[in-house]
């Protein structure tokens, strides 16, 4: 059997591809079929315009639909993304067909601990979502942005106090020893879905769809899927800062979820726990929006983000 993975062509992508090729190629299946894989990289226009930040090319889904497409077109079989740049409506004809086992959710900083900040530091993030949250618990601090693949914006850490990592990324990458301090979840709420992979393929594909399953690790679906109800009920991957975290306690789902509007003055948060994912993220995301949400969600119309405070 030989499948072709679509993926992006950062080292950290080709790193998730060939992590699903060695599951596949290891995984043991009924059938005991031999998997031969080929890695197909797709070159995404938000690889290539890396001046222009993510929410002004329209931040989530940017880095996903070229690929998507590739396996649509069959000119790939499957495709591996970071979950968290995954929107939370799956394209007609393609499927979730698994999520392996997560690896660390957590946000981190290279450079300083947040404590350690100076007064009007400098923090480089290209994340709105990280960017109010630092902002709420330190309004004296500046943002500058930071795009590009990891080692490029690691190369670029001297140039500021501190930069926003995902501790997966590094860690993946053999660079963890560069972290200097991972923030809690409830104190920096995740993207949804970060630090797991998703790995889609065509939803008619039957036999590839069996041999994927076998990839499937439950509890990290399980909080996968709370993250991404959350995130469909607020409206279909909205353009707000927001963030969500679920962990797995005693066998329930513990879910910390965040809406922010734009500039960053309201920054709302809840925590709930249940044992279905879907009716939890979704009733986490009813929560925050009976409680001020809705009006961020559909505010008047913005010229664009202000919390930018760049230096």
């Amino acid at each position: 059997m030989r499948v072709r993975i679509a993926t992006r062509g950062s080292p950290l992508a080709r790193w998730q591809a060939e992590h699903v090729a060695g599951l596949l190629r290891t995984g043991r299946s009924s059938s005991d079929i031999h998997v031969d894989v080929d890695v197909v990289v797709v070159d995404t226009v938000a690889d290539q315009r890396r001046d222009v930040p993510l929410w002004e090319m329209g931040g989530k889904g940017v880095f996903v639909k070229e690929v998507q497409a590739a396996v649509l077109a069959g000119r790939a079989d499957l495709a591996v993304h970071s979950a968290k740049d995954l929107p939370s409506v799956t394209p007609a004809g393609l499927v979730l067909a698994a999520v392996p086992e997560r690896g660390d959710a957590r946000d981190a900083l290279v450079g300083s601990t947040l404590d350690g900040l100076a007064v009007g530091a400098t923090v480089a993030t290209g994340a709105m979502r990280r960017r109010v949250q630092l902002a709420d618990r330190r309004p004296d601090l500046c943002f500058a942005g930071l795009r590009g693949n990891m080692a490029r914006r690691l190369s670029q850490a001297s140039e500021f106090d501190v930069i926003v990592v995902a501790v997966a990324a590094l860690a993946r990458l053999g660079l963890a020893n560069r972290l200097t301090e991972v923030l809690a979840p409830w104190l920096m709420v995740p993207q949804a879905g970060q630090g797991a992979l998703a790995v889609e393929c065509r939803s008619d594909d039957e036999g590839l769809r069996a041999r994927l399953a076998e990839l499937e690790h439950g509890p990290s679906r399980r909080r996968v899927d709370a993250e991404r109800a959350y995130l469909a009920e607020l409206g279909g991957d909205c353009d707000l800062p927001a963030g969500a975290h679920a962990a797995i306690v005693d066998g329930a789902v513990v879910l910390d979820v965040m809406l922010a509007s734009l500039d960053g003055h309201v920054v709302l948060r809840h925590r709930a726990e249940g044992d279905e994912a879907g009716p939890l993220g979704r009733g986490a995301a009813r929560h925050l929006l009976d409680r001020g949400g809705r009006a961020l969600v559909q505010p008047p119309v913005l010229a664009s983000p202000t919390v930018s405070r760049e230096p």
